[in-house]
């Protein structure tokens, strides 16, 4: 089941022949082995459009639970008993409901997982998720920090489900989390990272790039043309519906931000922002990366809540040339001014076990492919 297959990666764009790989993150193909052989178990079957190249889609379950408050369960609790303890009232999911802007809920999944202690798990959010300024994590019983998923799991899965900016109508089935699994240490060190961006040029701008704990991304406030460096979030709008794209009119949720004098942006505390990278990303088929998580030393912002990028985004074999990373920015407790090419955060690449027998890209249809600076798939 997780064996490592031999093909030759450069025959689809990788700068190595990978051979037997011991270690990295699994693709699609050993995800659905996974869920054949039930350590990924659900009650309703999964369906075609959860695994992704280098990940699964996880999907709500019936009910959603309002909770006082963000918690985690502690090393020998289950989820469900503090549940118990925390719970303000449950929603029934079954037909859709509303969850409101400011409130906690916790949401059973309707995966579960039976991890042979080979493997671990790491989650994050949708990349549309993340646009929608929905901060999700992943919770599992015993473990003690979010997303995390360690070797030998066994047992459910929750999400905790924090709506920032607009509420959003979810329902049974609905996608807001994903799940990496992984063998070992898949994570490319500096040197190597330096090695493959000579060869695959991972980020654009020439050869030279600055690769200190991950290759850097600065942000992009110059705008083309017509001036748009970003977008604002309004406050007080409709509901957004997760599983409705192109459902919402975009001036009625988004303001549009065109440069005016020099290219910089103030960010105003606590509200959220749809920027976008400077620098055009590849990820070679046979890797992943991650945004790295938001790092102080940067400023006093998060940057980029959804940071999974599966294997061939950005890849020429897959339409995906010059796509740019799109940044979900917001500031917190002061104003901060971001100028033009600042740093803003730094993708971690970690090698794939095998080739992925679907890409990120044309074998998907995949929404954000070749992009730009671009909104979410809800809003037209």
């Amino acid at each position: 089941m997780t064996k490592v297959h031999a093909e030759d990666g450069a025959s689809r764009g990788s700068a190595e022949t990978p051979g037997q790989r011991e270690h990295g993150i699994l693709p699609a193909q050993e995800i659905r082995a996974l869920a054949a052989s039930g350590t990924i178990a659900s009650a309703i079957p999964l369906g075609p459009a959860q695994v992704q190249p280098a990940s699964l889609d996880l999907r709500l379950g019936d009910v959603a639970y309002r909770v006082r408050a963000s918690f985690l369960p502690g090393p020998r609790d289950k989820v469900r008993d503090r549940l118990a303890e925390l719970q303000m009232h449950a929603i029934d999911l079954t037909t859709g409901a509303v969850l409101e802007t400011g409130c906690v809920y916790v949401v059973p999944l309707l995966e579960s997982l039976t991890l042979p202690a080979a493997i671990s798990a790491a989650a994050n959010p949708k990349s549309s998720t993340g646009r929608l300024d929905v901060f999700t994590r992943v919770i599992a019983d015993g473990v003690s920090s979010f997303d995390t998923i360690p070797a030998g799991y066994s047992g459910p899965l929750y999400a905790e489900i924090c709506p920032q900016t607009f509420p959003v109508v979810v329902r049974r089935g609905s996608t807001l989390s994903q799940i990496r699994f992984r063998v070992g240490q898949a994570v490319v060190d500096d040197e190597a990272l330096s090695r493959l961006h000579a060869s695959e040029h991972l980020v654009s701008g020439g050869a030279a790039a600055d690769i200190q704990g991950g290759i850097a991304l600065s942000v992009d406030l110059a705008g083309g043309d017509d001036g748009l460096i970003g977008y604002r979030a309004k406050r007080h709008t409709g509901v957004v519906d997760v599983d409705a794209p192109g459902s919402c009119p975009l001036y009625d949720y988004w303001e549009p931000i065109h440069r005016r004098g020099p290219p910089r942006l103030i960010l105003d505390p606590d509200q959220f922002y749809i920027l976008a990278s400077k620098e055009a990303v590849h990820v070679p088929p046979m890797y992943a990366a991650e945004m790295v998580p938001f790092n102080p030393l940067v400023g006093e912002f998060r940057v980029h809540y959804a940071g999974f990028m599966d294997p061939g985004f950005g890849h020429a074999g897959t339409g995906g040339t010059g796509a740019r990373v799109v940044l979900e920015v917001r500031s917190h407790k002061v104003p901060f001014i971001l100028e033009d090419a600042q740093i803003i955060g730094r993708l971690i690449y970690e090698r794939m076990q095998c080739l992925p027998d679907v890409l990120y890209g044309r074998d998907l249809g995949s929404n954000y492919q070749a992009q730009g600076l671009k909104l979410s798939k809800h809003f037209r």
